[in-house]
Formats: C-alpha cells, structure tokens, sequence
C-alpha cells in the first residue's frame, strides 16, 4: 500500500500539468495505482478501514462464557486473577504468553458492557470564591523530635482559584485545633474568601439522623460570623468534592517528603524548628502561584480588626489531690491551689490555668480522654512528708521525669526496699527546689561510679559539683632536622 504522501507527490505534480505516466514515475507507482486514488479522490489513509477478521483463532473461545460470567458475578476482578484459575482448570490449554491476550479480551468487554463508572466534573472556580480544609495525618513521613517519634496533624487551608496554601501544626482535630487553623491560614493569607468549605467534622457539624441535612455548631457559626464567611460541606461520604485540599495533601505530603530527603534528616531538635521547616516548604510551593494569587487577592474580603483566638473556657475546681478535670483528662496544680475555682481556657495543644483574669500556669493539653498530666513539682512537698504515699499512688509512673530517675529507683528498691521510697521522694524534691537537669547529672554520675544513689551523696554533687580538671599537656618538641634533610637532598 502507497503512503500518504507518495500520492499527494502525484497529485501536485498532475496538477502542475504533467500526465498520468510522468506522475506516476515521479512517486513511484504504477499508472493503475495512480488513477485508483485519483478516482477515488481518497488518500491511502482515508481508504483503509478497521479489520473486521481475525487473523488467529481465539485461545479463549472454549473458556469465553466462564470469562464472561465471572465478570458480571464481580467486575473488579483482574485478568491476571482469572487466567490463573484458568491455568489452574486446564494446565494443558494455556501458556504465560496468553495473559496479554484475555487482557485485551477483557479491555474489550469492559468497553462494550462493563459497569458504567463515576464521572469526575471539572469545575469553574471564581477568584476568592472559596477555601478549602480539611486535617490530614503525617505520621507516615517518620518526623521525630529530638530522636522521639512524633505522631501529629496538619490543618490545611487552601485557596480554590490560586491552590495558595497554608498549613497549621496540630495534635487531635478539635473545634479548638480547627478554628486556630482556619485563623492562622487566614492571617496567613491576608484575606476571607466569600465561602468556607469543610469535611463533615464533628468538630463542625452536629451529627443528625438524616445525613442529608448539616447543622453547624454554635462555636463554628460564630466563627464563620466572625470572618464573614459563608460555611459549606460535601456530602457525606464524596470526598472529591473537597477535591482542590485532598489534592493538596498528598503534593504537600510529597514535597515535605523530598525535602527531608534533601536535609538528610527527618529528626528535628524542637517542635518549632520543625515549624520553621514546615514554613518554608509552604512559602516554596506558594511562590509558584503568585500570579494566581494576585488576580485572588483583589477579590479578598478584608480580614477583622483582631483575630478571635476562640478557646473553650471551663469553670474547674482543684481537688484535694491537687488535680484539675479538663475535658476528661486530668492535670496537677500546685498544692496551693486546692480547693480553688478556677477558669480553665481549652486551646488546640494548651491549657491555660486562670485564677480571676490572673494567668497562673500554661499546661500542655492531652489528646484524647482518659489521660494524666502529673507534673512531680506540684506534689514533691507532700510526697516528702507522706513517702509512704508514693508506693500505690494512682499516677505514681508520671512521677519519674526520665529514665534516670526510674533507674535510680529501681536501684534503690533492690538494695533498700524499707527506704526506698522515702529516698526517692527527697531526690524529687531536690530536683523541685533546685534543678532537674543538676539532679539528673548527679545521680547519673553516682550510678556510673557504682554507688548507690541515695539523697545524701546525690545533694552533695549538687551543692558541690566535682571541679573539671583540665588534662594535663605536655610542650611538644619539635625536631627541624627532618626539614633540613629534606632541603639538604633537595639541592
């Protein structure tokens, strides 16, 4: 068969006025194959249709109907999946070179009367129309703090029109975790779009008997009125239709991959220097859609005069173990405090402690319930009157700050079960009144040199630290006769 293009070499050359024969020879074809295509007013290409034969019979023809029924008993089944059963039925009738043949088989049958499947509709998005969130876990990426695995969250807020992003660290997804994030992206960004669209949160969304159908909180309806935005949910179940954020999850996720790979590391000293690092990767990956943003930020409402800093406030009173109950968690006070009332302001990961309008202590929140935040500081004075207390006290393991000190119970409790406890709490108490890390070094010495490590030796390393002795250094000799042989040869 002539190609294309050999035939358009005849046609323009008949039509600058030559005849049939000197045409042809020009393309190098026959004068009958010529006067075929001139009339047929076709080229090649045009003339050629589908085959409608087979050039081979059909390996599958025998098994074709078992094929087909196991098809429509369950479409998701794969060709690999069904030509091993078949191998399996009939060892004889198949070779490993046939799998690519039913895959074809299959493709087309699928095609003609496979099951019909979703359609995703791409959408027209206005400038400031909408953001977008939604929380989204990082533990898969391995960050650990200071050596410590570090399981957290990400508050993601994305721009719709622009796909600008910012991005706020957190602990659970709380009211408290999403209002600081929706407040931190917004600040962040310099601007309130005109709509904020969210995944059905219970943090959010009251949960109603007809799905169908979303009644907002109070705390997030004052927030939306807050920023003057209107609140949006997808429906149930059809995450596609936060598509623009869950997109963004996964490129950011892979971004803040590969630049840990590029930093060599995925351990950070600090939370705020992973916080730093976070930052950056969101300014690089903002950078390239700064014209977008431009056009957006026109659009933008402007932002209020403060933010809202939303926190849940609760009204608690310190118990008589010097422990407050937050959001069924629990946390010490100092003793002093026992039987107060108190104002207690629940924020994203902290709790602030109020006495009146009078900040007394900022405690780190618990995620979940059911948790204890016993701090030895606030209990070491009544622990040292009452030693016999420690033995069956309820939070008695949050009561060792590191492995230090378990190790210098431990140790106590072989060698003077009677005092061992009583030991043990004057050393928290030491380390109440002076310093951790001091009481820390100490013991840590006294357990090196294979003492024992009771108060007394543990407090006169504290009060008195061994002086560091420099080494001693000798004045080295230098011998120049080396130099001069050297020279001396050189010549």
């Amino acid at each position: 068969m002539k190609r294309d293009a050999e035939v358009l070499m005849a046609v323009r050359a008949r039509a600058k006025g030559k005849t049939q024969e000197q045409a042809a020879a020009k393309s190098g074809m026959s004068v009958r194959t010529l006067r075929k295509y001139e009339q047929a007013a076709q080229l090649p290409s045009q003339l050629t249709g589908p085959r409608t034969y087979r050039t081979r019979r059909n390996p599958f023809a025998a098994d074709w109907s078992w094929v087909v029924t196991q098809l429509e008993r369950d479409p998701a089944l794969q060709a690999t999946t069904l030509f091993r059963l078949l191998s399996e039925q009939h060892p004889d009738r198949y070779t490993p070179a046939q799998l690519r043949t039913l895959q074809k088989h299959i493709a087309v049958w699928r095609a003609q009367y496979g099951p019909e499947r979703e359609v995703i509709f791409p959408q027209v998005h206005r400038p400031a129309e909408m953001a977008q969130s939604d929380f989204t876990a990082m533990n898969d990426l391995g960050i650990t703090i200071a050596g410590s695995a570090f399981p957290h969250l990400l508050f993601h807020l994305v721009l719709v029109y622009s796909n600008v992003e910012a991005v706020q660290l957190c602990l659970s997804e709380s009211f408290e975790a999403l209002a600081e994030g929706i407040e931190h992206g917004l600040w962040r960004l310099g601007g309130v779009p005109e709509r904020h669209r969210t995944d059905h949160l219970s943090a959010a969304i009251k949960p109603l008997d007809r799905p169908t159908r979303a009644e907002w909180t109070q705390r997030y309806l004052a927030l939306m009125n807050h920023y003057g935005m209107i609140p949006d949910t997808n429906n149930v179940g059809v995450a596609h239709e936060n598509g623009d954020v869950e997109q963004s999850h996964h490129r950011f996720k892979v971004a803040v991959d590969q630049a840990v790979r590029v930093r060599g590391s995925r351990d950070f000293d600090t939370q705020q220097a992973y916080v730093r690092f976070l930052d950056e990767v969101v300014t690089q990956r903002n950078r390239t859609r700064k014209a977008r943003f431009l056009e957006e930020q026109a659009y933008l409402k402007p932002l209020p005069a403060t933010p809202l800093r939303p926190a849940q406030e609760l009204r608690v009173r310190v118990s008589r173990f010097s422990t407050i109950r937050v959001l069924n968690n629990t946390y010490s006070v100092p003793s002093r405090l026992i039987g107060s009332r108190l104002t207690v302001r629940v924020r994203a990961d902290q709790v602030e402690v109020y006495q009146g309008t009078v900040k007394l202590d900022t405690l780190p929140r618990l995620v979940g319930t059911g948790g204890c935040a016993i701090d030895y500081r606030h209990l070491s004075w009544s622990l040292v009157r009452k030693p016999g207390a420690f033995a069956h006290y309820r939070y008695r393991d949050e009561l060792f700050p590191s492995l230090v000190f378990r190790r210098v119970y431990d140790r106590l409790s072989d060698a003077l079960p009677a005092r061992a406890d009583r030991e043990y709490v004057r050393l928290l108490h030491l380390a109440a009144s002076t310093s951790e890390a001091e009481v820390e070094a100490a013991m840590h010495l006294v357990l090196e040199a294979g003492n024992l490590p009771t108060f007394d030796p543990v407090r006169d390393l504290v009060r008195h630290p061994a002086p560091v002795v420099a080494p001693p250094l000798s004045s080295p000799v230098l011998d120049l006769a080396v130099y001069d042989r050297l020279i001396g040869g050189g010549q």
